[in-house]
């Protein structure tokens, strides 16, 4: 029996499946679904698990080398929201862009896992290095 490490399967599949430039969606409560792309629910209640969390448990299994966020996430979150996720990412350099530049990106990811985080615009693609 599993004791340390991805205790889900599903999302330990998917890392697994995850090659060099792929990339995973880790988004929040309310990001949209994509028909054909496969979708791990994590999302308990509002707020569990965070993306922090999720990101914590991923980048410990794995090797991420960029991502992505909607540069709203800047104007819509203070200074403490912003240096938690810089500090949780471990110097992954971060790209900003538009939200509805960074949906675009979705549909060619391996797979987006949700989370019951509330902050807004905390999406984040990464890219396996």
């Amino acid at each position: 029996m599993l004791k340390t490490g991805l205790l889900n399967p599903q999302l330990a599949s998917l890392l697994r499946r995850v090659r060099h430039t792929n990339t995973v969606v880790v988004a929040d409560r309310g990001f949209p679904s994509w028909p054909g792309l496969e979708t791990i629910d994590l999302s308990l209640v509002d707020g569990v698990p965070t993306i922090l969390q999720v990101v914590a448990a991923l980048t410990a299994e794995f090797q991420f080398g960029v991502g992505w966020m909607a540069a709203e996430f800047l104007e819509h979150n203070d200074a403490p929201t912003r240096d938690a996720f810089a500090a949780a990412l471990g110097g992954i350099p971060i790209h900003h862009e538009p939200h509805v530049d960074f949906k675009k990106r979705v549909p060619n990811a391996v797979g987006l896992i949700r989370t019951g985080d509330t902050t807004q615009y905390a999406n984040l693609i990464l890219e396996s290095a």
